[in-house]
Order: structure tokens, then sequence, then C-alpha cells
């Protein structure tokens, strides 16, 4: 703890002036919690006992795979004493520790709306990288001040003034103003608490107007409800009195009023600029919308604050309870975690093949693989996942426009056309790999925008893509042939007309719609092969042969079958004539045609997570 980490003002006695909101935008992986650690012990908010690794991160699944999910808030004391008047100042700093994965964009510019300045954090051995890049546009977007800051410098492989000189470039300014710190260690770190004190501007509000306050995040509490985390806007609000959401009109009484510090400590109220959390025991999760505006009801505002502009959508995924009776408990667990991740979307859908479930929209294959191990973790679900899949605008010969998020939506008549969602990928990479992921993305059909040299070494290139190529393995595969150094962004930019069929899998003639995919034409052959391949190994044997076939409409493009358990009829002949043992085949033969017609394929539940969990290698 440093000495000039004092003991903080009361909250509600903060005046705006001496409060520095900021957040820590980075790459996945370049230190952001680190620094927080570093930040929390060195102003004393934490102390040495209870300090331990990513303290922010308060997820089991966030601590184990060394990611942040949620955006954390967290009020911090800093001392400074001004140069001109010698006297000491002790600043209110409120930080959001926020996530570094292109899957959590969203919680990044709901974070940034809440700040007046954002660090940027850059890993001094691996330099810039593609989701750094995006964030900084949207917080340049934001109108936030910048500060550039490299971290892990006490690194053998950092390069400090390669990499300084590349950021100076990027923000303009000079390579010496960029700081340098390392999160592990604490240098530089009080050097970066005063830059924040000195450049980030403080917030502004009418502390005389009527309270006005943004949600940014929202989480529910089993033992407390819904608690609120907002950013004071204008005005005041204090314990016990009444508030009203602008959008939904409810009102609540506010129970408690306090900071994160980084538990929660209750005060006497939060005025202009500040950053705390309201309770008001609310525990209906829809009544506390994220980007809504909170006002008092006795003297209420009459303009709401911009809200935030609502997620899309880009990959949907059925998600079904293994046991059909744990329907209701997924409808909660789902209402609960859209409360803490407002980016998720649903809707209820009923499957032939697996019973009743939900149609679940996510933001990439990383948020549906959180949002599908959280519910099996903190609400003890067992869960089935359909293959991703992404939007497709069918029209029909009749004219008539189809949204598709689901193979089994797919229309049946003759099609005219079908439309996919393109994105805008930006790739940044070791000159050595160039030829490599190009090679990749055409394969991929892709569409190449433009290259630009970041440096001597390093290569942005920037391609058009169809969504539903990247969302099943492009990153892994990114990943593997670039050793690890490639790093991805993407954006929506539109639709385009593609060559696409609808892929259904057959069993005994039937169709099972969970198998069912939309693939481009030229890969539905490879999809309908393995599909059928993977079905034959895994679907027990019955006492009649079972054929399994991918089609396209009417045309059959692969077919396995599942030969039939034979009994052997003839054991009990021995010598005698062979018109006996013929008579004894063709009767069993009259018997398993027989069952046939009036037998079902029963394909047990293993069959259907282990064929659904392999379909990304399926796509390959």
């Amino acid at each position: 703890m440093s000495p000039r980490a004092l003991k903080p003002l009361e909250p509600s006695a903060t005046p705006p002036e001496l409060i520095r909101n900021f957040c820590i935008i980075a790459h996945i992986d370049h230190g952001k919690s680190t620094l927080a650690d570093r930040m929390l012990q060195i102003t004393g908010v934490v102390s040495d006992r209870d300090m331990r690794a990513q303290y922010l991160d308060r997820m089991d699944i966030e601590r184990e795979r060394g990611i942040t999910i949620k955006s954390q808030a967290v009020r911090m004391p800093w001392a400074l004493t001004d140069p001109s008047t010698g006297a000491a100042s002790t600043y209110a700093l409120n930080m959001i520790d926020t996530p570094g994965h292109v899957d959590f964009t969203y919680e990044v510019s709901r974070s940034l709306a809440a700040c007046e300045g954002a660090i940027l954090l850059v890993d001094a051995a691996q330099g810039i990288e593609a989701q750094t890049l995006a964030n900084l546009y949207l917080a340049l977007e934001n109108d936030l001040q910048i500060i550039p800051v490299l971290n892990k410098i006490d690194l053998p492989a950092a390069d400090p003034e390669k990499y300084a000189a590349e950021l100076a470039n990027l923000i303009g300014g000079k390579p010496e103003d960029v700081l340098r710190v390392s999160g592990k260690t604490g240098m530089g770190v009080e050097e970066l608490l005063d830059r924040i004190v000195e450049q980030i501007p403080a917030p502004v509000g009418d502390a005389t107007a009527p309270a006005r306050a943004m949600i940014f995040d929202s989480v529910y509490d089993a033992y407390r409800g819904v608690v609120t985390y907002v950013r004071m806007v204008d005005g005041k609000l204090e314990p016990r009195e009444r508030i009203q959401m602008m959008s939904t009109k409810a009102t609540h009484d506010l129970l408690e009023i306090g900071v994160s510090s980084p538990e929660p400590v209750p005060t006497k109220g939060l005025g202009v600029g500040e950053v705390g959390y309201l309770i008001t025991g609310v525990k209906d999760v829809r009544q506390s919308k994220v980007g809504d505006t909170i006002t008092n009801q006795r003297k209420p505002a009459s303009d709401a604050l911009a809200g935030y502009t609502d997620p899309k959508p880009m990959v949907f995924s059925g998600i079904y309870p293994i046991d059909g009776s744990d329907y209701a408990d997924l409808r909660e667990a789902l209402d609960k975690l859209k409360l803490s991740d407002a980016s998720l979307q649903y809707e209820p859908e009923t499957s032939v093949a697996l019973g009743f479930g939900f149609r679940c929209g996510f933001l990439g294959l990383l948020h549906l693989e959180i949002i599908t191990e959280r519910l099996s973790r903190e609400f003890d679900l067992d869960l089935i996942t359909t293959a991703p899949s992404v939007t497709y605008e069918v029209t029909t010969d009749t004219g008539e426009m189809v949204t598709v998020t689901n193979p089994s939506e797919y229309p049946d008549g003759r099609v005219a056309s079908v439309s996919e969602p393109v994105v805008k990928v930006g790739i940044l990479l070791p000159k050595d790999y160039v030829g490599t992921v190009m090679e990749l993305c055409q394969s991929r059909r892709g569409t190449l925008l433009g290259m630009d040299y970041l440096s001597e070494d390093r290569v942005e290139l920037r391609y058009n893509m169809p969504l539903g190529e990247i969302v099943f393995d492009f990153f892994d595969q990114l990943k593997s042939k670039t050793q690890g150094y490639a790093s991805l962004d993407y954006e929506p930019a539109g639709s385009q007309e593609a060559d696409l069929v609808k892929v259904d899998i057959l069993l005994q003639g039937e169709k099972v719609d969970a198998f069912s995919s939309i693939v481009h034409r030229e890969k539905a052959y490879a999809y309908g092969t393995l599909m059928t391949e993977r079905l034959r190994k895994l679907i027990p044997r019955q006492q009649f042969e079972v054929p399994i076939q991918a089609a396209i409409g009417a045309r059959i493009i692969a077919r396995e079958n599942i030969r039939a358990i034979r009994k052997d009829v003839l054991a009990k002949c021995y010598g005698g004539d062979i018109t006996r043992k013929r008579k004894l085949l063709e009767k069993q033969k009259e018997g398993k045609k027989r069952m046939k017609m009036v037998g079902r394929v029963e394909v047990p539940q293993e069959a259907f997570i282990a064929a659904l969990s392999g379909d990304v290698e399926a796509k390959k």
C-alpha cells in the first residue's frame, strides 16, 4: 500500500472535480486484471492479506480460463499534490475492468459510456492486437482521453522501444509519452495513477437538475435481489427515496445505495459523476434493464439519457435440457443470466428429437461456450446444445421472405435466393504467416479488402467473409496456422447472396431436425458423408436394417447402412434338405420386412450429444 493511498472522502461529499472515471481496454491476456490487482493493492482498498490474483474476476470460470467475462467497477482513493499550490487532494478513481475478447465487445461499449478516459494497455512483448485496435476505435468514438501504456516490461522478451513507437504512430504523440509499467511487480503503477488524475477530465453534470443515472450493469443476488450498477450524470440519489425507471415507468424504494470498493460500501448517496450501486429489493430480473435511465419519482427528469444500441446476436444455437422436467428451471436460469449479460437473447422452441428448449442468440462461439458452462455450473443443469448457425434471409419463388435462424425453419418449396450475413474481418499477424492466412481466408470464401504494414514485421489483413464460415472453427484454425501469433476482430458488414442449401439427415426416410444444417453447395457432400458416417457409428443396431441418408431436398447425396442384428435361425438345423433352411431364412426375411414397416429408430441421447458436439469437426 502506498502512503498516498489515503482514506477516501465520503462519496456523497465528493465534488465532481475530485472524481476520475476510467476503464482499461486491452486484448485478451495482455495483463488488464493483473494491473487492476496492483492498483487495488497500491491504493489500499484491498489489504495484502485479502489479496488474490485476478481479484475482480469473481466467477470460477474467469479464474480458470484467465479471461475477464464481466466488467467490474471499483472505487479507489489516490492523493496528489497540486504543484502550483502545494496542497494535497484525495481523488476518487472509479475504474471499470473490461473484458478483452471479441465476443464481449458489448460489455466494453457499456463501460466506455460510463467513463471519461481509457487506459490503452499493450503487452510490451507482443505489441498491439486486433481487439485492442477495435476497442481503441470504440473509445475514440466516445471522445475518451486515451492514456497509452506498455505492460509486462519486466519480461525478457519485452521490446518497449519498438512497441512504444508503434503506439505513438497509432494514436499520435511521442514514443516517450507512452508509460511503461509492470502489473506483476508494480513498477510504474504509481506514475500511471498520477497520469490518470492529471490527464483524464473530471465528469461534467448539473448537480441542481433532477436526478439522472445510467444503468450500465446489473447482477442478481439470491439474498438481496437485483443489484443495479449506475453512473450518475445529473442531480443526486439518496437512500430511502422513491426512484423511477424511465423506460418502463416502474417505481421502487431505494433500500441501499453505495460504492464498490471493491466490496459493497453503503453511503449516504451518489452525486454527479459518481459510479455506484443501487438495491431496491426487486426480484423480477426484467425490471432492471441495462441502458435505462433512473430518476427521482417526486421530481423526475424530462429526458432520458441516450442508452446503448442493442447488441445483435451473431450466432444462434438451441439449448435443451436433457431431462424434460428441467425446462422451467432452464427458463429461470436464462432470466437470471440475462440480467448479468444483457447481450444474451432467447425464445422458446421445440424439436421433435429433443423436446422443449430455447433458441438462443450469442455474440460469438466463446459467448455460447461460456453461457452453457455457466448454466451447467451455476444452475446445475444438464444440457444439449445444437450446432451453431447464423441468420439467413431466404426468398421463395412466390416472393415471400423468410428469416431462418434454425435449419428447421428453412422453407420446403423452391428457393429463389438465399442471403447470408457478412462480416468485416481484421487480422493482425507477423509477416511470415501472411501466405498461410490468406490461403485459409480464401478457403472460407473470403474477399481481400486490403493489407497494411503497421510496422516492418506486423501486418493487418482486412477481409469480407461470410459469418457462417468463421463461427465454427476459423479462430482455432487461424491460431494453429500462425502458432498463436495472429489475432482476430470482426464487425457486421451487411449481407450477400450465396449458393446455400439445406442438408437434411434422414433415418429410415424420416428427417431428424436436430441434425439438419445450412451449408454452401460446394461443402454439402462433405458434410453429408461425415454426418452419415458418424451416425452409423453412434446409433445402436436394430432388429432391422436402417439406412442413414443425407439429402438436399429430394436428392440423396450420401448414404450409410446400419446392419440388422441377426438371429441365427439355422442353428437348430443339422443335416437335412436345403429347402428347409431356405424356408426358415425366407420366414426371417418376411419378419424383418414387417418389422421395418412398423419399427421406429430410437436415437439414444448419448448419440445426439456425441453427433452434435462433433459437428464442428464435421464442418472442417
